[in-house]
C-alpha cells in the first residue's frame, strides 16, 4: 500500500511541475522602456520586474513591473526637469504595473492590468508578443496611455502617449 501512496505522490508531484510557469528575470543590460507622442519622445531606466509567463499557459501568467519615474530622459536637460516635475516623481518616483490577466491573441499575448502613475491607478491593456528559447527570451510589446488621465497636464503634453517595450530576460534557476 505504500508503495502505492508514494508513486501516486509523485505522479502528482510530476503533473504539479509540468504545470509550473516560468519566472524570468529581466536582463539589466539591453532592455529598453521608450515612450513617444507628439514632439515628445524619450526612455525610461530602472525597470524592475516580477515575470511568471509560460506562453503554453498565458491565463496562469503574473507581470509585475515598476520604473523609477526620476530615470526619465528625453535627451535634453531641461525637458526632463520639465517632464519629473509633470511626472511629480519627487512625490511619486516609482510607476507600476501589475497584470490582472494574461491571454494569448493571435500571434500575440495581452496583459491587462493596473497602471499607476503619479499616483494615480488606470486599467492598460499591454499587447506584447514572447520570443524565447530555452532559459532566454525576449518580451516586446506597447501600450497606449492619456496623460491627462493621470493628471499630467502641462503645456506640450500630447493627447496620447505610446510607450514601447523591448524586455530580454532570462529564466530564473
Amino acid at each position: 500500500m505504500k508503495k502505492y501512496l508514494w508513486l501516486l505522490l509523485g505522479v502528482v508531484v510530476l503533473g504539479l511541475s509540468a504545470f509550473a510557469i516560468a519566472r524570468w528575470e529581466v536582463k539589466s543590460n539591453g532592455y529598453t522602456v521608450k515612450f513617444a507622442g507628439g514632439k515628445i519622445k524619450g526612455e525610461f531606466k530602472g525597470l524592475k520586474a516580477d515575470i511568471s509567463f509560460d506562453p503554453a499557459h498565458p491565463g496562469q501568467a503574473k507581470i509585475l513591473a515598476s520604473i523609477n519615474a526620476n530615470s526619465i530622459s528625453t535627451g535634453f536637460f531641461i525637458k526632463n526637469s520639465h517632464a519629473k516635475s509633470a511626472l511629480d516623481a519627487e512625490k511619486h518616483p516609482t510607476i507600476s504595473f501589475a497584470s490582472t490577466t494574461v491571454s494569448k491573441s493571435g500571434n500575440s499575448y495581452r496583459a491587462a492590468g493596473k497602471l499607476t502613475l503619479k499616483g494615480i491607478t488606470k486599467p492598460v491593456t499591454i499587447h506584447f508578443t514572447f520570443d524565447g528559447k530555452g532559459g532566454e527570451g525576449v518580451f516586446k510589446g506597447s501600450f497606449k496611455i492619456a496623460p491627462k488621465e493621470f493628471n499630467i497636464t502641462r503645456n506640450g503634453t500630447p493627447d496620447e502617449l505610446t510607450i514601447y517595450l523591448n524586455v530580454p530576460v532570462t529564466k530564473s534557476k
